[in-house]
C-alpha cells in the first residue's frame, strides 16, 4: 500500500495564525543624559525669558494663586506646634512675671511721686529765693539721618529744619545727656555741633561741689578736656559734670560728662582733666531739640556765625536796647577768652 501524507488540519493552522505577537516590556528610548540636557536648556530657556521678558508674569501669577494652598498646608504643622506651646506654656511662669510687672510698676509709681515731690519742694524753694517764674522746657524729637564724613570734624544731620521751628545754637540732648548745638539750619533738616567737636565750648561745672570750668572738645567722641582748672583744685575722678548755664546757650543742670581722670603736674599751673561724656554720640539715633529761656526760644539770641578755621565757636552780643551786661557773651570756646582769662571759667 502506498504511503500517502497525512493531512493537515486547516482549523489549526488558522489558530496559529491568529496567536498575539508579545511586545517588549521596556521599550529603549533617549538616554538619561539626553534627557537630563534637554532639561537643562529648557531651565535655562524658561530662567532667561522671565527675566527678559514679561511674557511669564501671568503663567506665574496663575501658579502661585495655585500653590497658595499647597503653601498653607504646608505651614499647618508649625501653626499647629505654635498653638499647642502657647496652650502648654506654664502657669507658674505667667503669675510670677505678672507679680515682676506689679513690682516694677510699684516701683516706677514710688519714683514719680518722689520726683513730684521734689519738684514742688524747688518751686517753694525758689519762690522764697524771689527768683523768676520758672518756665516748663518744651523739647521736639528729631531723628538723626545722617553724619559728616570729614574725621576732623564731629557734626551730625538731623531731619528737623526751620519748618519745625529749629534755630541756630538750639541745644541738643539725647536721652542720657548733653550732645551738642544746632549750627546750620535747612528748611528741613539742621547740622548739629557735637560737644567733643575741637572747635566747641561750653561752660560746666561740677556736680558736687559748684566748681566751674570750661568744657572743650578734643575731636575725639570718647574725650572732653576741662580747661583752666587749678592744679589744686578739688575735682575728682567720678565727678559729674554739669552744665552751668553761664553761657546763657545751654540750660542749666544738664549732664555733660564724668571725670574720667585728673593729671596733676606741680610743675604746671593747671591740671589734666579727662571728662568721658555721658551722651551716647555714636550710637544715639533719637535726639531732643529743647526749647528753653536759656536759649531764648529762637528769636531772643542772634544767629550763630560758625567759622570752621576759626578755633571756637563764638556768638556776637544781641542788638538790643539792653544794658551790656544783658547782652550774649560769646561761646566759651573762644581761645581769647579761655586762655587770656582763666580765673573767669573758674
Amino acid at each position: 500500500m502506498p504511503w500517502r501524507q497525512a493531512p493537515v488540519c486547516r482549523s489549526s493552522l488558522s489558530f496559529r495564525s491568529k496567536e498575539p505577537i508579545i511586545k517588549p516590556l521596556f521599550i529603549k528610548g533617549p538616554s538619561l543624559g539626553v534627557r537630563f540636557l534637554a532639561l537643562t536648556v529648557l531651565s535655562i530657556a524658561l530662567m532667561v525669558v522671565d527675566a527678559r521678558f514679561a511674557a511669564l508674569k501671568p503663567l506665574r501669577s496663575q501658579l502661585g494663586m495655585v500653590l497658595t494652598p499647597l503653601y498653607y498646608v504646608a505651614e499647618l504643622p508649625v501653626r499647629a506646634w505654635d498653638t499647642l506651646y502657647l496652650q502648654l506654656t506654664s502657669r507658674a511662669d505667667l503669675i510670677a512675671e505678672n507679680q515682676s510687672l506689679r513690682a516694677e510698676a510699684l516701683l516706677t509709681k514710688r519714683k514719680l511721686q518722689k520726683l513730684a515731690a521734689l519738684t514742688e519742694q524747688n518751686v517753694r524753694l525758689r519762690e522764697l529765693l524771689n527768683s523768676s517764674e520758672l518756665l516748663d522746657e518744651r523739647v521736639l524729637v528729631a531723628e538723626l539721618i545722617g553724619v559728616d564724613p570729614n574725621a576732623f570734624t564731629q557734626r551730625i544731620l538731623i531731619n528737623k529744619g526751620e519748618k519745625n521751628g529749629v534755630f541756630l545754637g538750639q541745644p541738643v540732648l539725647d536721652a542720657t545727656g548733653l550732645m551738642g548745638q544746632v549750627v546750620e539750619v535747612l528748611p528741613f533738616s539742621a547740622r548739629v555741633l557735637l560737644i567733643t567737636d575741637s572747635s566747641h565750648s561750653l561752660p560746666v561745672q561740677i556736680n558736687r561741689n559748684g566748681l566751674r570750668a570750661i568744657a572743650t572738645g578734643t575731636g575725639n567722641s570718647d574725650w572732653l578736656e576741662l580747661r583752666h582748672v587749678g592744679d589744686t583744685a578739688d575735682i575728682r575722678v567720678d565727678d559729674i559734670v554739669v552744665s552751668s548755664g553761664l553761657g546763657q546757650r545751654f540750660p542749666a543742670g544738664y549732664p555733660v560728662g564724668r571725670v574720667a581722670a585728673v593729671n596733676r603736674d606741680s610743675s604746671q599751673p593747671f591740671a589734666e582733666v579727662r571728662v568721658e561724656p555721658t551722651a551716647q554720640l555714636n550710637r544715639s539715633r533719637y535726639l531732643l531739640l529743647v526749647f528753653s529761656p536759656e536759649s531764648g526760644y529762637g528769636d531772643v539770641l542772634p544767629a550763630l556765625n560758625l567759622n570752621p578755621e576759626a578755633e571756637a565757636v563764638e556768638t556776637p552780643a544781641a542788638a538790643t536796647d539792653e544794658p551790656a551786661a544783658n547782652a550774649v557773651e560769646a561761646e566759651p570756646a573762644a581761645s581769647e577768652q579761655t586762655q587770656g582769662e582763666p580765673s573767669d571759667a573758674q
